[in-house]
């Protein structure tokens, strides 16, 4: 069987990885959130455009589908855990708990990382994935992560080591849950059967027209209440 490694998608999931391993760096290495969330903004786009130009060419393949979830695996899961991570690390506490305890606590951030790996794992071997998502993609996860980090890097708003380390907890959890999520991935141009997509896509340049990087923990979790309406009326029927 030959293998193709240089094709046009793969080079595009290969920008998103090091995209990735850049934003890792700038974490690390000078807690740059602020880069490392720019950086995570131009994977994504990397890894919207990579299957996008392998449906559009024809050159889907069995390596592509196993280098994006790598590439996702670094730009989507440690990078946003390292974030939550480092925030932890430099927020205030509201309760008593001892700073050894709190020291400790701040790895519960990294659970981030090892649900995303499950989830990369999981999209891998369902074949139900196809049209729509089980659970949140890691690229809203981590964008997510990512705009809170900054954010709070910024000075914008504060949030406490309590509140940051529940974030994790639940988006992690999200990452797995059972709950199905709409995909941007239009089989058809047309308004029919894309009208969830269109309007959500609309709603996200609006907001991001008006409040640039704020509007980011919005549209995501406008996504995620929308997917999930969506989910239990699905159940009721």
């Amino acid at each position: 069987m030959k293998i193709r490694l240089f094709t046009i998608p793969n080079m595009l999931t290969l920008g998103n990885l090091v995209c990735g391993s850049v934003a890792t760096i700038a974490i690390i290495g000078s807690q740059d959130i602020k880069l490392a969330f720019w950086l995570v903004v131009i994977a994504a786009v990397f890894d919207f455009f990579d299957g996008f130009t392998a449906r559009l060419l024809k050159s889907s393949s069995a390596i592509g589908g196993e280098l994006d979830s790598l590439a996702d695996m670094v730009s989507f899961g440690l990078v946003p855990a390292l974030a939550m991570y480092y925030t932890f690390l430099g927020a205030p506490q509201v309760t008593q708990t001892s700073a050894e305890v709190m020291e400790y606590a701040a790895y519960l951030c990294l659970i981030i990382v090892a649900f995303s790996a499950l989830r990369l794992a999981k999209f891998n071997v369902d074949d139900t994935q196809h049209t729509e998502f089980c659970g949140l993609p890691t690229p809203a996860n981590a964008l997510f992560c990512l705009s809170i980090a900054s954010l709070i890097a910024a000075g914008e708003f504060s949030l406490a080591k309590e509140w940051i380390l529940l974030i994790s907890i639940v988006m992690a959890y999200l990452l797995i849950s059972p709950i199905r999520m709409f995909a941007l991935k239009f089989k058809g141009f047309g308004l029919k059967g894309n009208e969830i997509r269109y309007g959500f896509i609309l709603f996200s340049l609006i907001m991001i027209i008006a409040f640039t990087q704020y509007a980011i923990p919005t549209i995501i979790l406008t996504y995620i209440l929308v997917s999930a309406i969506r989910w239990a009326i699905n159940l009721k029927k």
